[in-house]
Order: structure tokens, then C-alpha cells, then sequence
């Protein structure tokens, strides 16, 4: 089975359920765009990197297509950014967080999940030496940046940054802090998060991670 196709990378991205309230010409004229992204990206399109490249190919059809068809970039890109954001649910991260083993399991799953999970042009620094109320890790090389750098829309690239804010943000008695993203111009992609004890509470005051 092709994993990579437009149709396949479609309905594994967070537009799946935008996608089908599409004008069908502006369908076909996304997978049509996808298509010839596969081909200029394929060094890219390993087992690893489905996922990313779901998100990647199809923010950047969107973005472009849209605009052919009469939005203005600004309309463009809310509306990709808009439908991207709206597909997310943290509830369940949320709810995760609210266990006493949520740290302890984020240190052991997020580097497994992200070895399985990513493929050519990502780089990570893992730290095994984090107090147990801590846990940190860097991004130094990233697809996202990568794909999106040489392309001048790294504002796609923040957007999907974004989508950690979202997931990550707001998670009970837990911090998530991060400083800069290399979509945000930064030299890596830091994360941190920070355990406050339950008895704390709300008593804490909460990073604005970007």
C-alpha cells in the first residue's frame, strides 16, 4: 500500500474533516498541488514522517489554493490556521495530566513516540538527568522548518507550533514552557514542563510559551 498519496496524506491531516466541505475544483486543484510536493519532497517521505507530511503538504495546498481562487493571503492563511487549530482536542491530554504519573509516562513515551514518529530531517537532544518534576528536550533540526523554510512560509510553520500551545498549554498542574520554535526564528525548539504539586493547586503562575 502507497502511503503517500494526496488523497491518504488528506485524510490523516487535521484538514480531514474540512477537506470534503471544499468546492470540489478546489479539491481536486489541492491534491493536484500535493502531488507535485510529493515529488519535489520525497526524500522525505519515510515511514517516520506520514503524519508531519499530512500536515505539511496539505497546509501548503490549502495556503496556495485558496489564494488562486480569490482569498487574500491574510484569508488564506486564517482560514488553514482557523481549521488546523479547531481539529485539535487537548481534553484528553488534559485529563491525562491530572494523574500523579503523568511526568514519569511523558518521560518515557514522548522519546519512543517521537523516534517511532519521525523520520528523515529531525534531530532531538534528549536530557535523562531531569529532577522528577521536570522533563526538557530540543528540537534541533526540524521537518517543518525545513520544508517550509525554503518555501518562505514559515508562518506555516509557527501555526503548527501553535498546535503545542493548544495541546500543551493549559495542562492541570503542569507547565509548558518553551522559548523558541526554528519556525519562530529561534536555533532550536525548546520544551520544558514543570510539575507543581496538586496541593498547589492554581497557586502557580503559568508560562506564555510560544
Amino acid at each position: 500500500m502507497n502511503r503517500y498519496t494526496p488523497e491518504r496524506l488528506v485524510s490523516v491531516s487535521r484538514y480531514q474533516n474540512h477537506f470534503p466541505t471544499l468546492e470540489r475544483d478546489v479539491q481536486a486543484e489541492v491534491l493536484a498541488r500535493m502531488a507535485e510536493l510529493l515529488e519535489e519532497e520525497r526524500a522525505f517521505c519515510d515511514k517516520g514522517n506520514e503524519k508531519h507530511m499530512a500536515q505539511i503538504l496539505t497546509s501548503i495546498a490549502l495556503y496556495e489554493v485558496l489564494q488562486n481562487h480569490g482569498r487574500s493571503e491574510a484569508e488564506a492563511y486564517r482560514a488553514v490556521s482557523e481549521e488546523m487549530w479547531k481539529f485539535l482536542d487537548p481534553s484528553g491530554m488534559q485529563k491525562l495530566a491530572r494523574k500523579s504519573f503523568f511526568l514519569p509516562l511523558m518521560k518515557k513515551i514522548v522519546p519512543f513516540g517521537f523516534k517511532k514518529g519521525s523520520g528523515a530531517g529531525w534531530r532531538y537532544t534528549w536530557h535523562r538527568d531531569d529532577p522528577k518534576d521536570e522533563f526538557h528536550f530540543e528540537c534541533r533540526e526540524c521537518l517543518y522548518a525545513k520544508i517550509l523554510g525554503k518555501r518562505g512560509l514559515m508562518k506555516l510553520g509557527a501555526m503548527c507550533c501553535h498546535a503545542d500551545v493548544i495541546n500543551y498549554g493549559s495542562l492541570p498542574y503542569t507547565d509548558f514552557i518553551r522559548t523558541e520554535t526554528l519556525c519562530q526564528g529561534g536555533k532550536m525548539c525548546d520544551f520544558r514542563f514543570v510539575r507543581h504539586s496538586t496541593d498547589a493547586g492554581d497557586g502557580w503562575e503559568r508560562t506564555k510559551s510560544i
